[in-house]
């Protein structure tokens, strides 16, 4: 009897410390916690909670508060990536809508103004006029696409699709544009169909702004390549071409809304920046990849990519 009161009192005495070491625990550690944290979210800051304890309740709640902590940070710098995307996109737009109008407005201040021209030559005007007039729609057009990709609101119809056939009449549109502007054209496309699951529709367009893209930036090197491979279960699609390539400080922002080549490759060219964003959107709709590789005037390839089963 003796013995088991022994026990008993033994582990009273243990439950005793053990409520007190967590009870100092609670009293000490928990505030300091408190303040840290409403310190750091307050400051916005990167650090970290750091408490020195063997109590494993309160290591693990250490680690949650520390993950959150991370996805806080994370967060509110996905916003300011977001804020600076949006300025920037904001700005391009304004540039890019002001240019052709102001052009437009030049135009038909000149034909109401200017008595002196001829019938021809204002016939010339017209249809610059007019040029002009198609450009702003098809860049409007191009913002309305992207924003239905964004909020998911382009069907995308997956059935089975022959590739082959989709690249065949996707570099022929091109041809006429590529012969009358001095272009070597390479195209390796097999004879036999190549099935993959995908939106035949979204290909095509996906095709027509990489082969646009490369028009527009390659004409240095005046070569275009199309070439549609299988390796290890996989299909791909490359469009290269050899002129002025992508620089390696811009290569995480090829994709990004609007990052023109007036930023890349050449203050020069033309474009909206918007055609291989909605490549990108459209490929990963259809559950592929995108990516490329760059030599400026040696090699610049566009690849996608599809699972082949």
């Amino acid at each position: 009897m003796t013995y088991v009161c022994a026990v008993l009192l033994l582990l009273l005495i243990f439950v005793s410390y053990r409520y007190y070491k967590i009870k100092k625990t609670v009293t000490e550690d928990l505030p300091y916690l408190s303040t840290k944290i409403n310190d750091i979210i307050e400051k916005q800051s990167s650090e970290r909670v750091l408490v020195t304890t063997n109590e494993t309740a309160l290591r693990d709640l250490l680690v949650s508060i520390n993950s959150l902590l991370d996805y806080h940070q994370e967060y509110i710098a996905d916003g300011t990536r977001m804020r600076t995307s949006m300025n920037r996109m904001l700005s391009n737009i304004s540039h890019d809508l002001k240019t052709p109008l102001t052009v437009i407005l030049g135009y038909i201040e000149t034909i109401q103004h200017d008595q002196n021209y001829t019938l021809e030559e204002r016939e010339k005007l017209l249809a610059k006029v007019n040029g002009k007039v198609m450009e702003v729609g098809h860049l409007i057009s191009k913002f309305f696409d992207l924003a239905k990709l964004e909020s998911n609101d382009w069907p995308i119809d997956m059935k089975t699709t022959d590739v082959s056939e989709v690249c065949r009449k996707a570099i022929l549109g091109y041809y006429d544009t590529l012969t009358a502007t001095g272009f070597e054209v390479s195209v390796d496309i097999p004879e036999e169909p190549i099935l993959i699951n995908a939106d035949g529709d979204a290909l095509t367009r996906v095709l027509e702004n990489l082969l646009s893209n490369a028009i527009r930036y390659g004409k240095e090197g005046n070569i275009l390549g199309l070439a549609l491979r299988q390796a290890e279960g996989h299909i791909m699609i490359d469009i290269w071409d050899r002129g002025r390539g992508i620089n390696e400080k811009d290569v995480n922002r090829i994709f990004e809304r609007l990052y023109t080549l007036e930023d890349a490759r050449s203050s020069s060219a033309e474009g909206s920046g918007l055609g291989l964003t909605i490549a990108k959107r459209l490929v990963e709709r259809m559950n592929g990849s995108i990516a490329f590789t760059s030599v400026p005037f040696k090699k610049t390839v566009f690849t996608v990519t599809f699972k082949h089963e």
